[in-house]
């Protein structure tokens, strides 16, 4: 394929599965700063294994396990810098943010706080699960096996409806 329609090819497929990266950097990456980095990274990662892409998956797929590889490999990275440099408190954070939230957009910030705090493996299953995948491609996108996916979403929506509940009330 020559380089002109690679590009051409790679734009179209960036702006029909864009939600995809947005979505995967909202679960990822609490300030907009670091969401916008992460955007950037992914996009890269793409970029870079775009003449590699297997026709026999869908870009859908493709797309997800990168951006969700590259976003659990950033949140490491990440991890070990906040642990030299300490962790700032939840409460500062927050701060600055808008005290006007309706009573709709607090629940869904409340959902994006617990999927948020789930281990790496378990953010990228429930945020498939909630781009309502089945079963075959999130198993195919994370590597795991059916059955482990099932299991893991039957436990993983327990405890979020629990943390849910312990930070509603």
């Amino acid at each position: 394929m020559h380089a002109t329609e690679q590009s051409t090819l790679f734009l179209e497929v960036l702006e029909k599965h864009k939600g995809i990266i947005f979505k995967i950097a909202n679960a990822y990456c609490i300030r907009e700063q670091d969401r916008q980095d992460l955007i950037q990274e992914i996009t890269i990662q793409l970029w870079k294994s775009f003449s590699r892409y297997n026709d026999a998956y869908k870009y859908s797929t493709w797309i997800y396990r990168i951006a969700l590889n590259t976003a659990i490999s950033s949140f490491r990275k990440n991890k070990k810098q906040k642990s030299v440099a300490g962790n700032m408190p939840e409460a500062i954070i927050h701060l600055a943010e808008s005290n006007t939230a309706t009573e709709q957009e607090h629940q869904l910030e409340l959902l994006q706080q617990c999927i948020a705090e789930l281990k790496e493996l378990d953010k990228a299953i429930m945020i498939l699960y909630l781009e309502e995948k089945s079963h075959k491609e999130i198993a195919a996108i994370t590597g795991t096996s059916e059955t482990n996916v099932a299991t893991k979403i039957g436990r993983l929506k327990l405890l979020i409806k629990q943390k849910f509940l312990q930070k509603n009330v």
